[in-house]
């Protein structure tokens, strides 16, 4: 018999898995806490609970666990990039970073990507499968467990599309935030898309308060759609009028993040064009300098982004360079996982 994933439960299904198996109710919220609060990765751990109910979890459920497979520490910035072997042998990675306000971590939410983005490592890989929402959360318990302190803040920019997995997305952000359990409060949650339309309608209508950021990279259809095959199913126009209803509809202001490419989308043509979009929305916008992909060859003159930030400031658009982390470890999202798929997982 298949067990039964106990950490992508609900508190509410989890009740009702045990009152069906003759439990009582309150038994539910116990196990929830075991795992949520004190995270504990065996169920006779669970001391307050009978030896049968800890046999009966046992026989019924499992706890999706990761292993850490690599782990590197920067010695800039103290970002440390964590690579984690899930229990079917694929591979994610998951980032910690340090800001003055806190820890913040980057999370998968697939084993690889669909999107096609051609400056983005992950897609390199190949897309395998989408993570559930245990797996989606441990990568927070075993980093928080590594490091032995909590994060301020969940960032799902890591491998992977998290409108593509949508349901399971939500069921992570919905443990995640349970008062229950976790209790992170989604207004430090930031969600990252390339542009899925309906999904982006979909997530204003739940108005969970998180912040919506979205790739846009180019302000132009044609090169957007060279460089993003997303945009080719939905386009700028359809991409900018979500973006101002899940801004109407949730409140929250909308993060443009916007990668700098030499000799693509960085002259002062492409600045007018991105000025005349956004302006009006409750936006910002997120330079970053390209990373550097060996099959690519994209590159950023870090001057070049300051230039073109400074370009956006003229035209009354409110941008700021993203900070980059972790230059001495690849903290890129794809680049580890691409290498542990070539090596077979074995470090150097």
């Amino acid at each position: 018999m298949e067990k039964t994933d106990i950490l992508s439960l609900s508190l509410e299904e989890l009740e009702q898995l045990l009152i069906s198996a003759g439990e009582k109710k309150f038994r539910a919220k116990q196990i929830f806490q075991w795992l949520h609060v004190k995270r504990v990765m065996d169920f006779d751990q669970m001391t307050d609970i009978s030896v049968q109910l800890r046999q009966f979890l046992k026989e019924n459920f499992c706890i999706n666990g990761l292993f850490m497979q690599k782990r590197l520490e920067s010695a800039i910035d103290n970002t440390v990039k964590y690579l984690y072997r899930l229990s079917d042998g694929n591979f994610v990675e998951t980032v910690l970073m340090d800001y003055n306000y806190g820890k913040s971590i980057c999370v998968s939410t697939q084993v690889g990507c669909k999107m096609g983005c051609n400056f983005c490592a992950s897609a390199i890989a190949g897309f395998v499968r989408s993570l559930e929402p245990s797996e989606i959360l441990m990568q927070i318990y075993e980093t928080e467990r590594d490091a032995g302190t909590r994060v301020s803040g969940v960032v799902l920019m890591g491998i992977g599309e998290p409108l593509d997995n949508f349901d399971n997305v939500l069921k992570f952000l919905s443990l995640l935030s349970d008062k229950n359990g976790n209790n992170l409060s989604l207004r430090h949650v930031s969600l990252s898309t390339c542009g899925i339309v309906p999904r982006i309608y979909k997530l204003a209508d739940m108005k969970l308060q998180l912040t919506l950021s979205v790739s846009l990279h180019s302000p132009y259809d044609d090169k957007r759609s060279e460089i993003m095959p997303v945009n080719r199913t939905y386009n700028i126009d359809e991409l900018m009028k979500a973006c101002r209803y899940y801004i109407d509809t949730t409140g929250r202001r909308v993060t443009f993040e916007y990668a700098v490419i030499d000799g693509v989308n960085s002259s002062d043509k492409d600045a007018d064009r991105l000025a005349a979009l956004l302006r009006g929305m409750n936006c910002h916008v997120n330079l970053i300098p390209v990373n550097r992909v060996k099959e690519r060859n994209y590159k950023t003159a870090r001057s070049g982004v300051a230039d073109f930030a400074k370009r956006l400031g003229q035209r009354g658009i409110n941008a700021t360079v993203r900070r980059t982390l972790g230059s001495d470890i690849e903290a890129a999202c794809g680049q580890l996982r691409r290498d542990a798929g070539s090596k077979g997982g074995q470090d150097n």
